[in-house]
This record gives structure tokens, sequence and C-alpha cells, in this order.
């Protein structure tokens, strides 16, 4: 990780100020892409968000996020879903991070698709919680799940070497 260890909190002014540039880039994201299904940036940020800065950041970053596009897109009990399912995917990008460190843009990339599938497995546990039936949901949000872990690849490609360039200069001036 790029600041802190994952045992030490430090919310200091400037890392507040990354978690809400990081949540306005995420919501902004999501409503400009909301023409592509499952396609949004929200999966990507919060992954680099987990390895860069941690755990904790990550999943305060999926609840900013969800919270705040979802009042533009909709709320629902699926808002319960999206966090818990970007909150997990903050916490093990977290531990990754403080594991290995910064990942190689392949490493990153590959891990992203993974978690569009694991998104949508966590996603179908709404209709389950509804309706008592997961598989057939499930299986018909396989082309879905796939467009979110192509989405997720496409934007780490993107956004991952210029994020975490940034997020080098800023540790080096403030820290």
């Amino acid at each position: 990780m790029i600041f802190s260890p994952m045992n030490k909190v430090n919310f200091s002014p400037y890392r507040i100020t990354l978690l809400a540039l990081l949540a306005a880039l995420a919501v902004v994201g999501r409503y400009a892409f909301v023409f592509l299904p499952n396609v949004q940036p929200v999966t990507s940020l919060i992954i680099i968000c987990g390895v860069l800065l941690g755990p904790l950041s990550a999943v305060l970053l999926a609840i900013l996020t969800t919270f705040l596009s979802n009042m533009l897109l909709g709320m629902g009990i699926w808002t319960i879903w999206q966090i818990v399912a970007w909150g997990a995917i903050g916490v093990i990008s977290g531990m990754i991070g403080s594991v290995f460190g910064e990942l190689r843009l392949h490493t990153i990339m590959i891990y992203s698709i993974f978690c569009g599938y694991f998104y949508g497995l966590i996603i179908s546990l709404t209709t389950y919680q509804v309706t008592g039936k997961f598989w057939p949901y499930y299986i018909l949000g396989l082309p879905m799940d796939t467009y979110h872990a192509i989405g997720n690849a496409i934007f780490m490609l993107l956004v991952y070497p210029i994020i975490s360039l940034l997020f080098k200069k800023y540790s080096k001036a403030h820290l």
C-alpha cells in the first residue's frame, strides 16, 4: 500500500479528500456509462482504492459511491447488496495490497475480471432474498457479469496507471 499499513487507520484531511475525489469520479463514471449495461468504473476504482489505500478506505468508498450514485439511479433492496459486494471486493483488494504491495497491470486486470463475476454472484443473492430462487437468475445474469468483467479490465487498463502514478506523487509530497 502506498499510504499506511493495514493495521494503522490514518484518515487525514488528505486521505478524506482522496476518498471524496474517488467517490465523485465513481459516481460520475457510473452515471456517464448508464447506457452500457453493467459497464461502469466503480468496481475498478474500489479495487484501486483497496490496493493503494487499504481495505477500510475501499469500504468507505463503496458505501459513499453506492449511496450517492443510487440517489441518481434509484434506491432499492439491491443497494444493500451492492454495498456488501463492493465492500467485500474492497476488503479483499486491501488485503491483497497489504500482502503484495502495488500490483502489475496485467495482474490487477485479471483480478478485476474475477471481481466482475464475484460482484454478480453477490448481487444474485438479492433475487434469492426476494423470490427464493438463485440459480435461474444467476445463470441468466452471466452475460451481464461478463460485460461487467470486461468493463472492469478496460477501466483498469485506462485508469490504474494514472491513479497509481498520482498516488505515488501525492504520497511523496504529503507524507
